[in-house]
């Protein structure tokens, strides 16, 4: 699937407030990304609509560990929903917060069904960009309501859930009422959720990127040390394992080579396997 709206004669203006700003990080990380001759991943799409953007993303430049942790994530999980896909060709992938995720795009093996799920001012500036198609849908609502999951319509295929760059701006609360949500909905799916770095919890005012936009005001607000502790919260989850972006890749993370395990797990962002048990 292309974007629906390239090579434009003006730059789409953003009008993104709050926790929503936030999307144009990944974009830009992996816009960079695709630009280097030793690039983890390709994303042209994404090129073309940071291109296509009317912001000033230079604000983002220096950020080398979050461009470098983001890239790698985004192979992580391409990889994992890859898998999927090819062990399940006409399952269901649901997107939390797509932001302007491109992972379909790269994806996609002409029969799999795909929902980006996302807050409505974020859905808008999507639909800028991508046609939705009886295969690929966009649903404006935030996951924190549980009446959002009302228009999945999984069936009984098998559902993968990727939640990627989003529980880290949640309070735990939230995060709960999220997993709720989906353990009542598609009992039986398969999650990969990107998982904050525990040393970066209430840092955010020191984040080299997220600290400079929505005027300063957002927060690191969500982690967890120990991820099987999520197996007590009484949503069937089952972690299945877990790995750190600071493990992968090692040719690109400079002077955090010098560091022993112990530092890198406390370090790293991890990107977490679970299972929801089956009814």
């Amino acid at each position: 699937m292309k974007p629906a709206i390239l090579h434009r004669l003006w730059k789409e203006p953003v009008r993104l407030t709050g926790v929503s700003e936030t999307l144009l990080i990944p974009l830009w990380a992996r816009a960079v990304e695709t630009r280097r001759p030793d690039a983890i991943i390709r994303d042209p799409i994404a090129l073309e609509i940071f291109e296509n953007l009317d912001y000033d993303f230079s604000r983002f430049d220096g950020a080398w560990m979050t461009q470098t942790g983001i890239a790698v994530r985004t192979k992580l999980l391409d990889d994992a929903t890859a898998a999927f896909i090819a062990a399940q060709p006409r399952g269901v992938v649901i997107n939390l917060g797509a932001g302007l995720s491109t992972r379909f795009s790269r994806l996609d093996n002409g029969s799999i069904q795909w929902i980006e799920i996302d807050l409505p001012e974020v859905i808008a500036l999507r639909r800028l960009f991508f046609r939705e198609t009886k295969r690929y849908r966009c649903i404006a609502g935030s996951v924190t309501d549980p009446a959002t999951f009302d228009a999945v319509e999984a069936g009984r295929q098998p559902v993968l859930i990727l939640a990627e760059g989003l529980f880290m701006y949640f309070a735990e609360e939230e995060v709960r009422t999220v997993f709720a949500s989906l353990r009542d909905r598609f009992p039986g799916a398969q999650i990969f959720l990107e998982m904050l770095a525990p040393c970066a919890l209430g840092m955010g005012k020191y984040d080299p990127c997220l600290s400079r936009i929505a005027r300063g005001s957002l927060e690191f607000r969500w982690a967890l040390s120990d991820c099987r502790s999520l197996e007590s919260w009484g949503c069937g989850l089952k972690v299945l394992g877990e790995s750190n972006v600071l493990e992968h890749h090692r040719e690109r993370w400079g002077w955090l080579n010098f560091f022993p395990p112990q530092a890198l797990a406390v370090l790293g962002n991890r990107i977490v396997h679970l299972h929801i048990a089956a009814e």
